[in-house]
């Protein structure tokens, strides 16, 4: 059995990125293989997703967190950057998390070092990702500077990059996972739910 490395961009995907994403995750699953996915929105979230739908996540998935779980999940609701997404897609991607955690829970690696999602964890969660993997797709949208990163890391690391596709988004295109505007019923900041706020093991260790 062989892992490898689905990267991709979070702010914007449109159906082309999850028809391409859905094709490549389900060849991997088919050929017995294993995805090694980042938790993010976006590219991430649509492989985990297939993955759980389609595959079997305790021995085809493996997920690494840049953060603690508990410290990322509630991030996504009162980061710095949480006027980049919606509650909706907040709630969506804790959710998808715990889900594999509770069917899987062995697949998630988050004992980092750090205690903040930026970029210095999130790139060093790239660099785990590419060492773990037999080789690398990408899925580049909009240039975005993380599945870039993750390029320039496989190759400095000698890992093949097997596939790479570039999208470009217009602002004004339909997106599944469109970040750039807040809804205006949103309340700020964002507060975690109640349905986080009762994972007490991991939102409120002690």
């Amino acid at each position: 059995m062989e892992w490898y490395c689905i990267s991709g961009s979070w702010r914007r995907t449109n159906n082309q990125v999850k028809t391409d994403v859905e094709a490549r995750t389900d060849k991997i699953l088919k050929e017995g293989n294993g995805v090694i996915l980042g938790g993010a929105l976006g590219v991430d979230q649509i492989a985990t997703q297939f993955i759980l739908d389609n595959g079997d996540p305790k021995n085809q998935l493996q997920i690494f967190l840049p953060i603690e779980l508990g410290a990322y999940c509630e991030h996504f609701f009162t980061s710095q950057e949480e006027y980049r997404i919606t509650r909706d897609q907040a709630e969506d991607i804790t959710r998808q998390i715990f889900r594999v955690r509770k069917v899987a829970p062995h697949t998630i690696h988050d004992q980092t070092p750090f205690t903040q999602a930026n970029q210095d964890s999130y790139y060093t969660r790239i660099t785990k990702q590419i060492k773990a993997c037999e080789g690398l797709y990408a899925f580049r949208v909009n240039n975005s500077a993380g599945a870039g990163f993750a390029i320039k890391e496989a190759k400095r690391l000698e890992k093949p990059v097997l596939g790479i596709k570039e999208y470009i988004i217009r602002n004004q295109e339909p997106t599944p996972h469109h970040l750039n505007e807040q809804r205006k019923d949103q309340p700020h900041p964002i507060k975690p739910p109640h349905f986080l706020i009762s994972q007490q093991t991991y939102l409120h260790r002690p």
